[in-house]
């Protein structure tokens, strides 16, 4: 075959990124292709290249008979003795056969074999090749738009910009430099489909990795990024090394570094600030720019925080439309209620109260408390590594718990006999469930039976003239005035003998 194909091969290997064993691989199939086209079967068909693979050929493999009943695979000795001079009957011969040789059918249906497999070929290399860089940036160029669509080359293949993934502020013309985030790859019937993003936050990242150094090499970590695309950014930072600052590093001298973030944005509002492990320090970093002047922890397992600012303060911390405050939730991950001086001092009397009555009731073991539980690591006399056994299990609430058989919490990893009479015994000395309308609550026997006590050492009594609620302590009705006065009565025994008649 022409020498030709050296030349194909090295083109198809440049342009479409195909490797050179696939390339070979697919010529040889086409090539077999065609053969079996024209003879019905490409059993005895072999081919070969050169060692430069400049050149490729096709070979009938036939056998020497005397006598020959199928002339595709097999050639009579004369014939063969007019290829080759000393072979015989029973001998293998490989005769060379012309591809011009091939009907034009054949040849049809081996060019679109070829055509298929490369098709498919390259799809799978790009589709491994881009799969790989998910999460990356990428620079492409603005190509056409349809739809709100953004259609962006990127050399090899087209990615696509959905309107969805565009920052409000950002307008875009022919031939304009798009950087983006890969940010999908996904095969389509027609082709490679590169999704490209704008919007996402890990987008911000990578910018942040190519203009500050110190996040590149790792020095400084970002610890969480929140987004509101073309409004604001905050994003947390903190550093691996004590002489380094966070935020002075991502800001940069003069202010360099993060003006040209925000540039790349489109004029985007960025607030960088220090991630701190004290959730109060936090929110209160997580809020800026407006000042914060104290933050109380009003529930730390559900995580309600509120803020006090100036009533200066008190827009910016709010932010237009509450942007800020709600970035801010998102960041430290916490609900946060933001209030002025006046607003706080309005509510310091039942803050207080609610803090005084917490105090009272966690004071002394005498002391009667009906706070209800849900978690099973409230429950008293439970084991911790029991807790962690039933949590890992995904059992963390009672309501969970109680609802298990024996025989079902003898199933579950990690539990054994003893352990599992330990949690029955706890559940019954401990839980009684409460029911209030359609919701109902747990607390602790002890409580329960506390209560009940109390409530029966008060024994009702009622007036004898109009029947209104009284008590022993009163000398009168408090409804008809009646003069009241309370007796030990003597119970007559129940075996007393009735007079017989």
């Amino acid at each position: 075959m022409s020498s030709d194909i050296s030349m194909a091969i090295r083109q198809l290997i440049q342009e479409r990124g195909i490797s050179e064993d696939l390339v070979l691989r697919t010529i040889e199939e086409s090539l077999l292709a065609a053969y079996k086209r024209k003879f019905g079967t490409s059993d005895n068909a072999v081919v070969r290249f050169n060692d430069d693979n400049s050149e490729v050929s096709i070979f009938a493999q036939k056998q020497i008979v005397d006598d020959v009943i199928d002339p595709v695979s097999e050639i009579d000795l004369e014939e063969a003795l007019t290829l080759n001079s000393e072979c015989e009957i029973g001998d293998e011969l490989l005769i060379e056969i012309n591809p011009k040789d091939f009907d034009r059918i054949s040849v049809q249906s081996a060019r679109q074999k070829t055509k298929q497999k490369f098709r498919e070929i390259q799809k799978d290399t790009l589709y491994s090749e881009y799969q790989d860089k998910v999460g990356e940036m990428i620079i492409g160029y603005y190509q056409r738009e349809r739809n709100g669509n953004i259609f962006v080359d990127l050399g090899k293949v087209e990615g696509i910009l959905p309107k969805k993934y565009q920052s409000p502020r950002e307008v875009y013309h022919l031939n304009d430099r798009i950087k983006a985030l890969i940010f999908e790859v996904n095969k389509a019937s027609s082709g490679l489909q590169i999704v490209l993003s704008r919007t996402h936050p890990e987008f911000v990242k990578r910018i942040f990795e190519l203009e500050v150094p110190e996040i590149y090499d790792h020095t400084v970590e970002i610890f969480k990024i929140v987004r509101e695309p073309g409004y604001r950014t905050k994003i947390a930072v903190y550093s691996n090394r004590d002489d380094v600052d966070p935020v002075g590093a991502c800001v940069g001298l003069k202010g360099v570094r993060i003006q040209a973030i925000v540039k790349e944005l489109e004029g985007e509002k960025i607030d960088i600030l220090r991630y701190d492990i004290d959730p109060r320090a936090f929110i209160k970093n997580a809020l800026s720019p407006a000042e914060v002047m104290d933050v109380v922890i009003l529930d730390e397992a559900k995580k309600q925080a509120l803020v006090i600012v100036q009533d200066a303060n008190f827009a910016l911390a709010i932010g237009k439309q509450g942007l800020n405050v709600r970035l801010a939730n998102r960041l430290v991950d916490w609900n946060i209620d933001v209030k002025t001086e006046a607003q706080f001092a309005e509510m310091d009397i039942s803050l207080e109260t609610k803090k005084a009555v917490s105090a009272l009731f966690s004071e002394g073991e005498t002391d009667v408390s009906r706070e209800e539980i849900s978690s099973i690591a409230e429950l008293p006399g439970l084991d911790s590594d029991v807790v962690s056994v039933l949590k890992e299990n995904n059992v963390d609430l009672i309501e969970d718990l109680i609802t298990l058989t024996k025989a079902e919490l003898l199933q579950l990893d990690g539990l054994n006999n003893e352990q599992v009479e330990q949690i029955l015994k706890v559940v019954d000395e401990n839980v009684e469930i409460v029911e209030e309308g359609k919701d109902s609550s747990f607390v602790t026997q002890s409580e329960t039976d506390v209560a009940e006590e109390e409530e029966s050492d008060e024994e009702a009594y009622e007036c004898p003239e109009c029947g209104a609620a009284i008590s022993i302590d009163m000398s009168n009705c408090p409804s008809c005035g009646i003069g009241l006065s309370f007796e030990e009565i003597e119970e007559e025994p129940d075996d007393q003998e009735e007079p017989e008649e």
